[in-house]
């Protein structure tokens, strides 16, 4: 049971630094934005509050450390999906790890993202109230095969 969770808690933090290191190259090479993590922090330190869907998040009383919450949020739940791969997986995939059940976990997991976290943020139903949702969805899926990537080399070290 340790090296399930310390396989997965490695693969969560290697697999959410990729995507990390991947909104950079977004950022650098095609002008994409970086994520504001604020917003999600914002969102979080609001759910005690009986809050989960928001209009718009920008909107909802800003929150001390918020950012901080954010970027805890994005690394907690990268870590919880690491494990929790690991856990479904088991040992015998940690001795021989393959990419493909990484890529499938993590295409499922985009769901939380598409019908939870964004209609929470305000953006509706993956990401339908935004100006551009097809290539919202599209960005979505490559940052968590990406995700994937991280998944699969964190199982192989």
């Amino acid at each position: 049971m340790t090296e399930i969770l310390l396989s997965g808690l490695l693969m969560g933090l290697l697999a959410t630094l990729a995507m990390d290191l991947w909104a950079l190259a977004l950022n650098r090479f095609a002008g994409q934005p970086l994520p504001n993590w604020a917003m999600p922090g914002r969102w979080v330190a609001h759910l005690p509050r009986g809050k989960v869907f928001h209009d718009d998040i920008a909107d909802a009383a800003p929150v001390s450390g918020e950012l901080q919450m954010g970027w805890g949020l994005h690394y907690g739940v990268g870590i919880v999906y690491g494990v929790a791969l690991a856990a479904i997986m088991g040992a015998d995939w940690l001795t021989d790890p393959t990419f493909l059940p990484a890529w499938i976990f993590s295409i499922l997991m985009v769901g939380f993202g598409w019908f939870l976290l964004q209609p929470g943020l305000g953006l509706g139903w993956a990401a339908s109230k935004t100006p551009n949702p097809w290539m919202v969805r599209a960005m979505n899926l490559v940052a968590h095969t990406v995700f994937a990537v991280g998944l699969w080399v964190g199982a192989l070290v």
